[in-house]
């Protein structure tokens, strides 16, 4: 799951970067609503957590740009201004959720999951494939009950082929849900990494079948 961050103050975004990327997200991180509208244009985001309080162009104003895109990426408002007037305008604005400065981080994870299992329209916090279980809470992949070990890159690719389980997963969206913006993203590393996954996933009731000139596809192989 590839986030986008959008906060100016940058030992808050610094930190909050670290721990998400631990939890094996890939993040973008922007310190103004003019980089961060720019970045929106060019890339797939998964989920927004947005400051409203930026310069050149606030919160509130790149929440309406989004939305006027008809862009439905879910939005989490971060704010010192906890009042209800302004939790209630950045709802109307098309917000998902609004969390006050200051934070509980282990909340802001909890309403990031919640977001990402309500887009990806699966409310159960355990996704499976066959033997294959990502449980969305811990974000830790298990195979046959026992933990599957991954780099983040490769656990950035099972966890969109899983999550696209039953729909052709191309390069493309591989390569957005893997590299952030400042990463120099080799299309050919996307072999490697299917490769090293498929390797783990040997032996299982699970596959991952590559559609030439489509892309890859998680499959189930019942017995």
């Amino acid at each position: 799951m590839r986030l986008l961050l959008v906060e100016d103050n940058l030992e808050l975004a610094g930190w909050l970067a670290k721990i998400l990327r631990q939890d094996n997200y890939v993040v973008d991180v922007f310190h103004d609503g003019e980089e961060a509208d720019h970045a929106l244009a060019v890339a797939v985001y998964d989920l927004v957590i947005l400051d409203l309080t930026l310069p050149k162009i606030n919160g509130m104003q790149l929440l309406r740009r989004i939305r006027s895109r008809k862009d439905a990426v879910p939005v989490i408002i971060l704010t010192a201004n906890a009042s209800l007037d302004g939790r209630v305008a950045g709802l109307d604005e098309g917000a998902d959720d609004y969390l006050a400065k200051p934070f509980d981080i282990a909340e802001l994870e909890a309403r990031i999951r919640v977001q990402l299992r309500r887009s990806a329209r699966r409310p159960d916090p355990v996704i499976s494939c066959g033997a294959l279980a990502f449980d969305t809470n811990t974000r830790l992949f298990a195979l046959s009950g026992a933990a599957l070990a991954l780099t983040p890159r490769e656990h950035a690719v099972l966890e969109m082929l899983l999550m696209k389980s039953g729909q052709t997963v191309s390069k493309a969206q591989l390569s957005q849900s893997i590299f952030g913006l400042d990463d120099l993203a080799d299309p050919s590393a996307i072999e490697i990494y299917v490769h090293r996954v498929r390797k783990k996933l040997e032996g299982s009731d699970v596959r991952i079948v590559t559609l030439r000139g489509l892309g890859y596809l998680l499959q189930h192989d019942a017995h």
